[in-house]
């Protein structure tokens, strides 16, 4: 990855609803990361396993950046959003980085995302 081409970063929220999610302000730490961690945006969808999500993915996958998804368990997202990547032309295991970040609060989970996108820059 060259200096231009910053990771993206998806939270999903599970329609903002899910308790996994109770111990986090989801607006403050979208801000946080988006404003802190050198990603190229950060933002919210509020469930990406629905078809929407599945249209939303293939729109945005067209850019081919890579992306950190913060959401439930990863195998659950690696089965979810298989299809997407493979029909962007995408590899799932190297463009995307994916994360549970629930049942945390905003420090915890802003860590586990700042840890990774310094493990994304060392890789290069």
């Amino acid at each position: 990855m060259s200096e231009k081409e910053l990771p993206g970063f998806i939270m999903c929220v599970c329609t903002g609803k899910c308790p996994g999610f109770q111990s986090m302000d989801i607006w403050d730490f979208i801000n946080q990361v988006r404003i802190e961690l050198p990603v190229e945006y950060g933002f919210i969808h509020p469930q990406l396993c629905e078809e929407d999500g599945d249209r939303f993915l293939a729109d945005y996958l067209k850019a081919h950046r890579k992306v950190i998804i913060g959401a439930c368990a990863p195998n659950m997202q690696r089965k979810m959003f298989k299809q997407a990547f493979k029909d962007a032309g995408l590899d799932i295991e190297k463009d995307a980085y994916m994360l549970d970040i629930r049942d945390m609060t905003n420090e915890a989970a802003f860590k586990k995302v700042e840890e990774l996108v310094e493990q994304i820059e060392a890789e290069g």
